[in-house]
């Protein structure tokens, strides 16, 4: 087993965490907010006071974090603090499993591979509901070296590793996060006739549910309170996968998008969508909150 720092316990890394402690792993776990840090230590993590001291003799390293702008900082350091980089050995494998923008993501692995380590950009699909039960899916990029090193080292990251090509980020947000947060919102415009002209939800979700109809969002994220027993809509659509994260993710789609020309009308349609949604003071709700916002609820 190895000596694992994981940097970032929120929603997503959280369970990761546990999982790789239930495999047996030894965890150091950082988080700049102390409830998280926290979470991390009850569920079996060894607590480090600072990123230094959590990398210091770590394995690997496995960083799980909102934003490019984290990401850099963790790893190159800011405002004269030294990052993952120098300060965790350089036989460490890194692993960055945070969805972010290609420029930052390029940027970091360069960094790490001319300071000597082998890097290894792994963002995720499965949700807070996949990384809870171990069967998230790894979109991995960089060497064969570092792939092979990862997918080996813990049959408890997630269930599938469908790739060592370079840079695979670029493709699975413009796939995750176009096709998940364009689904999503058509699913719902999808309801919103129905409902108007007086059929029973639950009644139309039957149908749904057991024709071409059927959805991964519809039978786990059921945007109607009522439906679905696990779904976000049933706990006040508390996330789940926050709106302003899809919102985020939508937005990197787009960049990534535009960088290729491509024209992606039905993502900058669900793109803008989640925008407004944030802008209505809902972007700590769950995404299946949108459903509110069509609804005319916000």
């Amino acid at each position: 087993m190895s000596r694992i720092a994981f940097i970032g316990a929120g929603n997503m890394g959280l369970p990761m965490l546990r999982n790789l402690i239930g495999a047996g792993h030894e965890v150091r776990a950082y988080d700049v907010s102390p409830d998280a840090l926290a979470e991390a230590v009850q569920a079996g993590a060894d607590e480090a006071v600072s990123l230094a001291d959590a990398v210091t003799a770590a394995e690997i390293v496995i960083t799980m974090l909102p934003e490019g702008r984290h990401v850099r900082a963790v790893y190159l350091g800011d405002g004269g603090n030294d990052g993952i980089i120098g300060h965790a050995p350089r036989e460490a494998l890194l692993a960055d499993c945070s969805t972010i923008d290609i420029a930052t993501a390029r940027e970091v692995a360069a960094t790490a591979s001319e300071s000597g380590y082998e890097m290894i950009d792994a963002p995720v699909s499965g949700g807070v509901t996949g990384a809870a039960a171990g069967t998230l899916t790894f979109m991995v990029g960089g060497s064969a070296a570092g792939y092979e090193r990862a997918s080996q080292s813990s049959p408890r990251w997630g269930a599938t590793w469908p790739t060592s090509a370079d840079r695979a980020r670029a493709g699975h947000q413009d796939l995750q996060q176009h096709d998940g947060g364009d689904r999503d919102h058509r699913g719902v415009r999808g309801l919103l006739p129905w409902r108007a002209l007086g059929l029973d939800s639950k009644k139309l979700y039957d149908v749904l549910s057991t024709s071409t109809g059927q959805t991964w969002m519809m039978d786990h994220m059921h945007p109607v309170p009522g439906i679905v027993e696990t779904a976000p809509s049933n706990r006040n659509y508390a996330p789940g996968f926050k709106a302003a994260l899809m919102a985020k993710d939508l937005g990197l789609a787009q960049s990534a998008a535009a960088d290729t020309g491509t024209s992606t009308p039905l993502g900058a349609d669900a793109a803008a969508l989640f925008r407004m949604l944030c802008k209505n003071g809902a972007g700590e709700l769950d995404c299946s909150a949108v459903y509110k916002l069509l609804h005319g609820d916000l």
